[in-house]
């Protein structure tokens, strides 16, 4: 029997206080309602001059806590990925003030995709662009073992808002408990991302997502850890890559070049503007440390899949 947990029961920071909205037992299967990361703000007639209207207050909600009996800290919470039911539609943009290139786009913008997931289908962007759907959950966490509300929009030791994108059906998760009970949250539905989610969107898009969870006794990870069940980039990586690079001792800096000469490449390349192809690099653009021990300068490498524009 699966059991479920409804929007209704959202929470906006992790907080070990918190009243759990569903208890379950070790091997149980639930289905939590995930909201996007606007916390259904937007819509699918949403414009940039939409975004000005945002309540940050209101961002990046979380659906839970579910408590498992059983849990206790030093365990390890192991969160199976089993399945993913989409909506048709997401939204990628640029909000003032966030993302890698936050400096240079400081004006918002906004993509609606539209995309039929129960077919496969692809999401169509501009002329001739196309991203395969591939959905997990932005976030996806425990609470912590510090007291009161902690930050819902950073990454942590017990996971938040890792925004990792193998964390697809299949793979399996293993998260540090440090409370009793685990009190599991999940939020942020992602439909597809590039590795890094450069320009802070991804294609943002609720879900609903069902989980099994299970208990490892005394095997709590330092930090979250995962196993994938196959290829993480197969999807995409049949026509190969355009790959552009950032190099010096700051690996945000190299970051940071590395998207911007992509954007100068994929914008001239494919005749779409700066800010349509910073979103772009943000859903389906991966960036890699592709060396790190030349001191004392680091490589950081932006790789665009050319099927995003194969015929």
């Amino acid at each position: 029997m699966v059991k479920n947990i409804h929007k209704d029961h959202r929470h906006y920071g992790w907080d070990n206080s918190l009243r759990p909205a569903l208890t379950v037992a070790p091997g149980d299967a639930v289905t939590f309602d995930v909201p996007d990361a606007s916390g259904g703000q937007f819509t699918p007639e949403s414009r940039a001059e939409d975004i000005a209207a945002l309540d940050f207050s209101n961002v990046n909600p979380v659906t839970g806590p579910v408590r498992v009996d059983g849990a206790e800290p030093g365990d390890a919470l192991k969160i199976t990925l089993l399945e993913f039911e989409l909506i048709d539609w997401g939204w990628t943009a640029i909000i003032p003030g966030f993302g890698l290139l936050a400096d240079d786009f400081p004006d918002p913008a906004m993509h609606i995709w539209r995309f039929a997931p129960q077919t496969g289908a692809l999401a169509e962007y501009g002329p001739g662009g196309r991203v395969p759907i591939r959905p997990f959950p932005g976030t996806i966490g425990l609470a912590p073992a510090a007291k009161g509300v902690q930050e819902v929009i950073i990454p942590r030791r017990v996971g938040g808002n890792m925004d990792t994108r193998d964390l697809t059906a299949g793979t399996v998760l293993y998260l540090p408990v440090e409370v009793p009970g685990a009190l599991l949250s999940i939020g942020d539905g992602h439909a597809a991302q590039g590795d890094g989610e450069v320009c802070g969107t991804a294609i943002e898009s609720p879900f609903k997502l069902t989980v099994k969870v299970e208990l490892e006794k005394g095997g709590a990870p330092p930090f979250p850890r995962f196993t994938t069940p196959g290829p993480v980039t197969r999807h995409i990586d049949g026509a190969g890559y355009e790959a552009t690079t950032g190099v010096g001792p700051d690996l945000m800096a190299s970051a940071r070049a590395a998207v911007a000469a992509m954007i100068d490449l994929v914008s001239g390349r494919y005749g779409m503007s700066a800010p349509e192809a910073y979103m772009l690099c943000s859903v389906c653009a991966d960036l890699r440390i592709t060396e790190i021990v030349d001191a004392p300068n680091w490589i950081v490498a932006c790789h665009f899949p050319l099927s995003v524009f194969a015929g």
